[in-house]
């Protein structure tokens, strides 16, 4: 059992100048910027930065929005979990975005931290933190989960804000560490994904799209299978969505993902792999910076898009279009213009099998579709059914 704090043990816990301001005067040193977000802890961590002269030339921007509001505003959407790897890593990449955008070079980063420490009420999760750190070569990221109960919420503080300059070092190229106190048993779990070339020019705009996988003969753009999703996870559904589109429509289909989404931060490097391991050597996928379905007409003129029927249902739908029925129209007669259609899968949306027919379309839409008939395809299992359950 770990011994209290007034044995002795608070005491490491607490940013020691000595080695902080240190390490900090380093960090100044270096050409490195950063803009960093912190929520539920490691605010300490970005006031320690500002207190050591120098700190205008490392700092672009601090925000800390604490409240959950204030974190769905910083995201642009609302993320799953408020504290966990994956909202720290989404936490980095928007500050990278906006530091990107304020200097676009190699020495910028997006530092995120987002923590569920001790408070005045009981919680029924643990105490934890994660932390991560976006560059325009690196997704990074860094998870502790703490002993509940053995240390103050300043003690847990304190050590997330060491961990907090321990990024930031790591950003500027300093090796160095703060020592951390952790008790037995207590680990930092961390993680590194350097990114492949054309993975950086999707991510910066350089690029609006990269092959991966099996590469196949190309001449004219007309006549290809385009297979659009998140694939988060890829299950038996989709395969089988696949297999069934090469053979109606006569060609190798190709999946396509984009790093870029509508509601919230572009995927990562640590994303982007995770994504591609899924797919074995024999398949093409496509990674592109093509939200919409107006955009990926433009990328892939005369495809035939293969699709959910809840994905058509959103393309024709102009709620997705911010209530804007003549943007909606608009993106449709796009759409055709290019000569791209769409081989359309019915779905159990929970409640019942959903197909063509039962669907409200402009009709401007359903004439670029094409159904697979309910007894050719039936597959009710769903990626997000798959996370709820652990399974990915």
């Amino acid at each position: 059992m770990a011994a209290p704090a007034s044995q002795g043990l608070g005491i490491g816990y607490h940013i020691k100048m000595q080695d902080a301001q240190a390490l900090i005067e380093r960090i100044h040193a270096t050409p490195t910027r950063v803009i960093l977000s912190a929520s539920g802890g490691g605010s300490g961590g970005i006031a320690s930065l500002l207190e050591v002269p120098g700190a205008s030339r490392t700092v672009l921007e601090a925000v800390v929005p604490y409240a959950h509001e204030a974190l769905v505003a910083w995201l642009g959407g609302r993320p799953d979990q408020f504290c966990s790897m994956r909202t720290a890593r989404a936490m980095a990449m928007v500050a990278f975005r906006r530091a990107w955008q304020y200097e676009a070079s190699a020495n910028v980063a997006g530092i995120g931290c987002t923590a569920s420490l001790a408070t005045d009420r009981p919680k029924l999760g643990p105490h934890r933190a994660h932390l991560a750190l976006q560059t325009p070569s690196l997704t990074a990221f860094w998870s502790l989960e703490l002993h509940k109960g053995d240390r103050s919420r300043a003690e847990e503080e304190a050590l997330v804000n060491r961990i907090l300059l321990n990024v930031v070092a790591e950003a500027c190229g300093i090796s160095d560490q703060l020592t951390l106190d952790l008790l037995p048993g207590e680990e930092v779990a961390s993680s590194r994904t350097t990114g492949r070339e054309g993975w950086r020019a999707l991510l910066l705009g350089e690029a609006e799209t990269v092959q991966e996988g099996k590469i196949l003969p190309r001449g004219r753009d007309s006549g290809r299978a385009i297979f659009p999703g998140e694939f988060n996870p890829l299950h038996v559904g989709h395969r089988r969505m696949a297999a069934i589109a090469a053979e109606v429509l006569g060609v190798p289909v190709e999946f396509e993902i984009s790093i870029i989404n509508v509601d919230k931060p572009p995927s990562d490097y640590w994303e982007i792999e995770r994504r591609l391991g899924q797919f074995d050597p024999g398949y093409t996928v496509l990674l592109t910076r093509a939200a919409r379905f107006f955009e990926k007409s433009r990328l892939f003129p005369g495809a035939t898009f293969i699709v959910g029927i809840d994905t058509l249902r959103r393309i024709g739908d102009p709620r997705y279009y911010g209530n804007d029925a003549a943007a909606c129209r608009s993106a449709i007669e796009l759409i055709a213009s290019r000569g791209c259609r769409f081989l359309v899968f019915g779905r159990n949306l929970g409640t019942g099998f959903i197909s063509l027919g039962d669907l409200d379309l402009p009709a401007a839409l359903l004439a670029l579709c094409r159904e697979i008939p309910v007894d050719r395809f039936r597959e009710d299992i769903s990626s997000t059914a798959l996370r709820r359950a652990g399974k990915w």
